[in-house]
């Protein structure tokens, strides 16, 4: 862990300081986990290292996987239209409303806040359009559940069934949905605005999955094989880099990821390749809404996650972090 001092310094640091509840950090290669550790507690509850956490919009490239796997076995593309799953949506919508817009945030469907009251199919279908497909980019976590509908449509499986599969074949055991994984609270959710009984009632293709760092580092170690020594692990080279094409361009961003957060979407990846905060802007990655962090940078050849607890974290600046990170090779 020597090499990282820096980077778990960080994680301290924001522990001690009360900046965050707890920190789980990892740090991973092609090779597996080279570092790991954890800090802090929820109320009585020490972190630890195999703890699970929420992973909140971490989910979202798990289920993109799930879609690019049926991509590879021909039965979906990025080109597939939603309405060939869900024949009632679009009714009231001029333009087609494909797979790659939903992985990329240029659906245009509105969006409900994570604890909706309705069920997330009914308000997909039912929902309005706030801008034609593929003009816009605006973050949307229910688009997710339209990838759901349409890998589900496709093969067969439940979404959260083919994440467990897949992540089965890297050893990443602890992916999962089940409550009984026990997960840290989120002492600020509340007053955050958040409904913690309505959200999990949601079972969320785009933010509802439970994990460990060590379920994000196997993950991390399987693409920067993929992408380095161009192997087959959790999909094809080629898939993966499917999944990292950059697809909103310079097309009209809109809040919370506006022009001066310097990425890009592929699919369901965040690409940070023109992060003004970053050293290393060859990174991919995704965060969640209480502060989880999962990053993959190809050619440093590290992956890193930060699982944590907090909501509203005005004071922590997680480019710090990867900065540390990347310079502690």
């Amino acid at each position: 862990m020597t090499g990282y001092s820096a980077a778990f310094a960080w994680a301290r640091r924001a522990v001690d300081d009360g900046r965050l509840p707890t920190a789980v950090l990892g740090i991973a290669t092609a090779d597996g986990v080279v570092a790991l550790d954890a800090f802090g507690a929820t109320g009585s509850r020490p972190a630890r290292v195999d703890d699970h956490y929420r992973l909140f919009s971490i989910t979202k490239p798990l289920t993109g996987i799930v879609a690019a796997r049926a991509i590879e076995r021909g039965l979906l593309t990025p080109e597939t239209p939603l309405s060939d799953a869900l024949p009632g949506f679009g009714a009231n919508r001029d333009d087609i409303v494909r797979l790659r817009h939903l992985a990329s945030h240029t659906s245009g469907i509105s969006e409900p806040p994570l604890d909706p009251a309705l069920p997330l199919r009914t308000l997909l279908v039912a929902g309005g359009r706030d801008f034609a497909a593929g003009t816009v980019s605006r973050y949307s976590t229910l688009a997710f559940e339209g990838i759901a509908a349409m890998t589900e449509h496709a093969t067969g499986q439940a979404w959260d069934a083919a994440i467990v599969e897949w992540a089965a074949e890297i050893g990443a055991a602890g992916f999962t949905i089940d409550e009984a994984a026990d997960p840290h609270e989120i002492p600020d959710a509340e007053a955050a605005g958040l409904d913690a009984e309505r959200f999990i009632a949601a079972r969320h293709p785009g933010a509802g999955f439970l994990g460990r760092a060590a379920d994000l580092l196997a993950l991390g170690s399987a693409l920067l094989r993929t992408g380095v020594g161009r192997e087959r692990t959790v999909m094809t080279p080629a898939t993966l880099d499917m999944m990292l094409r950059p697809l909103t361009g310079d097309i009209p961003r809109l809040d919370p990821y506006p022009p001066e957060r310097g990425q890009d979407w592929g699919f369901a990846w965040n690409l940070r390749t023109r992060a003004p905060g970053l050293i290393d802007r060859d990174c991919y990655g995704h965060g969640g809404w209480a502060g989880t962090e999962f990053w993959v940078h190809p050619s440093a050849g590290v992956a890193w996650v930060l699982l944590t607890n907090k909501a509203q974290r005005p004071d922590v600046d997680t480019d710090e972090l990867d900065n540390a990170v990347v310079t502690g090779l």
